[in-house]
């Protein structure tokens, strides 16, 4: 029987492990690192299985990083590892006093997502050859509804009843509120720059600790994410150029779009966090794009409700079906996104089927 891709690619983690070094020495089995998302933790397992010592996972399965908040014990954690991996650019916004006040104690906090070329919120936008009618001036109009999909002039809010106090309602606060600034941190749903943070995160553990298996470990653990990379593109190649484009829960894969060559058409909530609230006239103007696109399926958040996506769905029409995807966290044991690898494989799996 044929093997699924996010069976190949557990597999091929899997064998990097087995051929690391399973001697490590003591130093390196005395080493404490904690994770705070379950994607870093998923990586940093692997190494660190190779290398030798602990990783603490903060977030369980299925939390929204957006809202975690760490318990006394893990807040302890943090202050005691080694090494604390973290996301970065205001994603674990709960985490926020804990990683500052562990960094103020000496703990070393190794942010990833600044460190594997960032982009800028809508900077994974990619423009297809789509019928110039779907894009017409209403669909779309350039001051009412800009590159991001995200900032909506103070007329067009004022014309359908939704005059809201500019300095309640302003661009940084309705765009990418609670700290994410202006950077996108959800680089993971890109598999080559995860493979990047394997290998800082190896070396920095090295840097740390002295025990240079860490760095070697980073590497090869890099290049069989770079394999998995491969693997998502195999995946994704089902898909035609003019279908390559994405409604989401929100705005979450700006670096899936730069990456596999997507655009991101239109979000459920017009943020990088999903603690926002669309209005109703965001909503409608989603409805509209969903229709002028031809957009077969909006993809919902394993960590989140779908109401809200439901009824949209159920907006746009009969022939819109809602996708689940592992956004924020992985799947549970068994799910075949209980890994990294398995995550991003899976998504594209998904991806590919619905829109291929």
């Amino acid at each position: 029987m044929r093997p699924t891709p996010s069976l190949v690619a557990v597999s091929a983690v899997g064998l990097v492990l087995a051929g690391c070094n399973s001697g490590s020495d003591t130093a390196a089995d005395d080493t404490a690192v904690v994770a705070t998302t379950t994607m870093l933790g998923s990586v940093v397992g692997d190494i660190v299985a190779c290398a030798g010592g602990t990783v603490e996972t903060l977030m369980p399965v299925g939390a929204d990083p957006h809202d975690f908040s760490a318990s006394s014990a893990q807040v302890a954690s943090v202050v005691n590892a080694d090494l604390v991996v973290a996301n970065g650019f205001g994603l674990e916004e709960g985490l926020t006093d804990a990683l500052e006040s562990a960094e103020a104690d000496g703990t070393t906090v190794l942010e990833v997502a600044p460190q594997v070329d960032p982009i800028e919120f809508g900077g994974g936008d990619h423009d297809h050859d789509h019928d110039e009618e779907a894009h017409d001036e209403e669909a779309h109009d350039e001051e009412a509804h800009d590159e991001d999909g995200h900032d909506h002039d103070e007329e067009a809010h004022d014309e359908d009843g939704h005059d809201h106090d500019e300095e309640a309602h302003d661009e940084d606060e309705h765009e990418h509120d609670h700290d994410h600034g202006s950077m996108d941190p959800h680089f993971w749903h890109d598999a080559a720059r995860m493979a990047e943070g394997a290998e800082l995160i190896g070396a920095e553990l090295a840097d740390q600790t002295g025990v240079e298996a860490y760095a070697t470990c980073g590497t090869e653990v890099h290049d069989a994410l770079m394999e998995t990379d491969e693997q998502v593109r195999e995946i994704l190649d089902a898909v035609p150029a003019e279908q390559r484009v994405l409604v989401t829960d929100h705005d979450a894969f700006g670096y899936f779009a730069q990456a596999y060559d997507f655009e991101v058409v239109g979000t459920v909530i017009p943020s990088g966090s999903t603690l926002a609230d669309p209005s109703s006239q965001e909503l409608k103007e989603l409805v509209e794009t969903i229709d002028a696109e031809g957009v077969p399926a909006i993809f919902s958040n394993s960590a989140e409700p779908t109401e809200l996506i439901d009824a949209v769905a159920a907006e746009a029409g009969t022939d819109v079906e809602v996708v689940e995807l592992y956004v924020g966290s992985l799947g549970p044991e068994g799910s075949g996104a209980d890994t990294y690898a398995g995550m991003v494989t899976t998504n594209a799996q998904r991806i590919a089927d619905a829109l291929g």
